[in-house]
Parts: C-alpha cells; sequence; structure tokens
C-alpha cells in the first residue's frame, strides 16, 4: 500500500512551505528505463526532464535529448524555487496559453528515482496532470558492491545517453 506524504519544500533554512493538499507516490507514475523510452518514442511531443544536479547531468551523463531543470543543486543542495516555472517554460517553449501544459507528458529521471518522484509530486501540486518518474533512474540504485549502474537505470539498459 502506498501511502500519502506530505511534500515539504524549503527556501532557506527557516522558512518551509507546506502545502494543505498531500500528494501520493502513486499520482506520479512510476516508468522503467524502457517504458519511458517507449513513451517518449510514441509521443513526440513529450519531454524528459533530468532533475539532477548541474555537475551530475554533466560529468555522470543523461539520456540524449534529456533537457536539464536541476530539482536540487549546489552549492548549497536546496530546492529550485524556480523548478516549476522552468518547466513550464521547458514544456511550453515559451509560448502558448498556460493550460496547455497539462496534455504534454513530462518524463522525469534522476539518478535513482528518488529526486524525480519528489520533484512529480511538486508538478501535480501546481496542476501538471501527466507527469512520470523513471523509477531506476539514470543510475539506477547500489549493487552489492555499492556501484550504480550494474543492476539498474537508463544506461546499465543500454538506452541512448551522453556525457560531456
Amino acid at each position: 500500500m502506498r501511502k500519502n506524504t506530505e511534500l515539504h519544500l524549503y527556501y532557506g533554512a527557516n522558512n518551509p512551505i507546506l502545502w494543505n493538499r498531500t500528494v501520493s507516490d502513486h499520482e506520479v507514475p512510476s516508468l522503467t528505463p524502457a517504458e519511458a523510452h517507449q513513451l517518449l518514442s510514441d509521443q513526440p511531443a513529450a519531454v524528459l526532464i533530468d532533475v539532477r544536479s548541474n555537475m551530475e547531468f554533466l560529468f555522470v551523463g543523461h539520456p540524449q535529448g534529456a533537457l536539464h531543470v536541476p530539482w536540487i543543486d549546489e552549492p548549497d543542495w536546496n530546492i529550485n524555487p524556480d523548478f516549476v516555472r522552468d518547466v513550464r517554460k521547458v514544456v511550453l517553449g515559451g509560448s502558448g496559453p498556460a493550460s496547455s501544459f497539462e496534455s504534454v507528458a513530462v518524463v522525469l529521471i534522476c539518478r535513482s528515482g528518488k529526486r524525480s518522484l519528489e520533484a512529480g509530486k511538486q508538478l501535480v501540486l501546481e496542476g501538471f496532470t501527466n507527469v512520470y518518474n523513471v523509477s531506476e533512474g539514470f543510475e539506477g540504485g547500489l549493487d552489492g558492491n555499492h556501484h550504480r549502474s550494474a543492476e539498474g537505470g537508463w544506461r546499465y539498459h543500454n538506452l541512448p545517453w551522453e556525457q560531456c
């Protein structure tokens, strides 16, 4: 059974914002990397957004065609207060009616699926209705030797990716 979780955003150490509505994990459907890749192929208007830090996106690598909008980033590792606005810009391409983002599939990916799930919950709170989380992320979870990309993730499944 999935539990409902309250989503907190922190804009500085002592300024939490709590929404009156809770978002459950199932409100952001999870896709495997292969399912996400297929959805993106089947729906040309869909966007893949990598929510990892700048350093992860550039140096670890990212799915080909992924747009980058960090959810949490250096140097302070605070949640990006402009995340939703930045995603709207990406989805709308800077134009179009504000409601048109609802029909576009937004697929979110991070390292292992945790940050992208939290980012997806924020988008749902802000009115996005077609949001997906890549459950294994780009690198997947840790294996028995504490290595990533050995048991899951976009890269593990040999889906198209690139590195700077």
